[in-house]
This record gives C-alpha cells, structure tokens and sequence, in this order.
C-alpha cells in the first residue's frame, strides 16, 4: 500500500513500481483493447483535426511540429487507460469501496479531461469554432493559437495521471476504513 508518509520521489517510485507492474499482467485481451483503443483514438483526433488529411475536414492553419507527437502519445495513452477498464476474465464482479469509486471517477475524469485538451491543442485554432466564436478569427491567431502547447501539456499530464492512477489501482487495492459505528 502506497505510505502517505513518505517523501514524494519515494511515493513517486512506488507508484510508478506500482503502474509497471500493473501492465506486466495485463491479459492478450486488455493489451487487444489498448491498441484498438489507441488506433480508434489516433483515428478520431486525426480526421478530426486533419493531422491525417481526409475530404471530410480542413485546416486553414497547418499543423506545427509538436501537434503529432502529442497526437500520438494522447492516443496511445487513452488507449491504453480504455483498456484499464477491461475486466480479466474470471474476475469476480464485486461493489467498489468508495474510495475506489471515488479514485474511479477521478481517473474517468482526468482521461476525459485529456482527451478534450488534446482535440483543442492539436486542432487548427482557427477551425475550431468555439474559440472563432468567443475570439473572433484574427483573436483565434493572436490568443488561442499561443495557448494550444500548454492545452497539450495539460493533455498529456491528464492523461498519464489518468493512466498511473488506473494502473496502481489494478494492483493496489484501497482498504476501506471501519465507520465509528462498526468499531463500537
């Protein structure tokens, strides 16, 4: 069990131990769903965002350097965190604690919460239409376009908090605390 007592690179380390190990048991069908997962997302946010050029969108703006990277590795990684939610066959269906419900929707959250930051990170500024609505097309350039490589790294680190949660939670179980009443 992860201390809250320890100093955070030893916390840091235990939790990574923790992720590492997590996917060394992953099953051939949770490691089928991530790379599904991640080739459906890479597929969505390309075509969308016309990193992969497509007759259904366009881009006024080319991509810059960064946009494929952060495309990539956001793929990857959200494939990665749908399959977190695979269940290993045989795996009793149980009611999650709620701290684990909790832990659950926070990682639910933060993936989603990645997945949004990339879509508008790696999207051309000035197609994107609630940004040409609030800003305008000349504000798009000028203030939304400077903005999209910290949306990115929002991105990645929501999506690796996302992922790292999940992964640890795999193998580290949460305990539930007895209520006052059950130690009485």
């Amino acid at each position: 069990m992860a201390r809250t007592d320890a100093p955070l690179p030893d916390r840091l380390r235990e939790t990574l131990g923790l992720a590492w190990r997590a996917l060394r048991s992953w099953t051939p069908r949770q490691v089928l769903f991530a790379i599904l997962g991640s080739a459906a997302i890479a597929a969505f946010l390309g075509i969308a965002t016309v990193l992969i050029p497509n007759p259904l969108f366009a881009r006024d703006i080319p991509p810059v350097w960064w946009n494929y990277p952060v495309w990539i590795l956001t793929s990857i990684m959200s494939g990665m965190l749908i399959a977190t939610y695979v269940r290993r066959p045989g795996s009793a269906r149980e009611k999650p604690s709620e701290d684990a419900d909790a832990s659950e929707r926070r990682s639910s959250r933060l993936g989603m919460a990645g997945a949004f930051a990339a879509w508008f990170a790696v999207g051309c500024p000035v197609c994107n239409k609630i940004a040409l609505l609030a800003l305008g097309y000349s504000g798009a350039i000028i203030w939304f376009a400077p903005v999209q490589p910290f949306l990115a790294i929002a991105a990645l680190a929501f999506t690796t908090a996302a992922l790292i949660g999940r992964l640890r939670g795999q193998v580290l179980c949460p305990v539930r605390t007895p209520s006052p009443e059950a130690v009485r």
